[in-house]
């Protein structure tokens, strides 16, 4: 891990933070505030950035690769809720807020960079600014609702429904993401999910 304000590609990721979801509104004044404060750490495949059941918490910025939410049971079985990529984010900000352990773990599905700093002074950086601290709550529930909706289709749709919902919704990562996680976040078998997507059933977006 390096501090931005040290690290030898700065100038680039600072531009690669501009396109950030959740720095978006941020005065160059507010974002240079926040940059003395960034960790920039590149991770690998199936590296932990948080662990499920923390109480040490970060909020990460992602500067480029995959990323992916995912809970585990005692056994090791795992669920994936969801997938993010550059110019998104991941927060245990709910968690934080609540005081409880972070309920999931957020692991690199691919080589990642991403930036970060620890949850409690995001926290303080945004209650200094109260209108980007709403802005920041709206991008937490709806990412919430994103899950929730997800997870609401796994029951209702079909599998051919699941997977023309993905490639509608995530046509930036279908070929991104190993066909195995992909399908275990369809709750397909990898055979299963190649063979709809190479039926000529399943219509790939333009």
């Amino acid at each position: 891990m390096t501090f931005l304000v040290n690290h030898p590609e700065r100038n680039v990721i600072r531009l690669q933070l501009r396109q950030n979801v959740a720095l978006a509104g941020l005065t160059d004044e507010d974002l240079k505030e926040l940059e003395a404060q960034l960790l920039i750490t590149d991770s690998g495949k199936g590296e932990f950035l948080q662990q499920q059941g923390a109480r040490e918490m970060a909020q990460y910025f992602i500067v480029d690769g995959v990323l992916k939410r995912v809970v585990s049971n005692p056994e090791g079985k795992e669920m994936i809720l969801r997938f993010a990529c550059e110019r998104d984010m991941e927060t245990v900000y709910a968690a934080w807020r609540l005081g409880t352990p972070t309920p999931y773990g957020i692991v690199g599905v691919s080589k990642a960079r991403v930036a970060s700093l620890p949850m409690k002074d995001w926290g303080s950086f945004l209650d200094a600014r109260p209108e980007h601290k709403q802005r920041f709550e709206y991008d937490v529930m709806k990412v919430m609702s994103d899950i929730m909706a997800h997870t609401i289709t796994l029951h209702l749709l079909d599998a051919p429904g699941r997977v023309q919902r993905f490639l509608r919704k995530h046509a930036d990562l279908v070929d991104r993401i190993p066909q195995k996680e992909l399908a275990s976040y369809l709750n397909l078998s990898a055979e299963t999910l190649s063979r709809l997507r190479h039926s000529g059933k399943i219509a790939n977006p333009p």
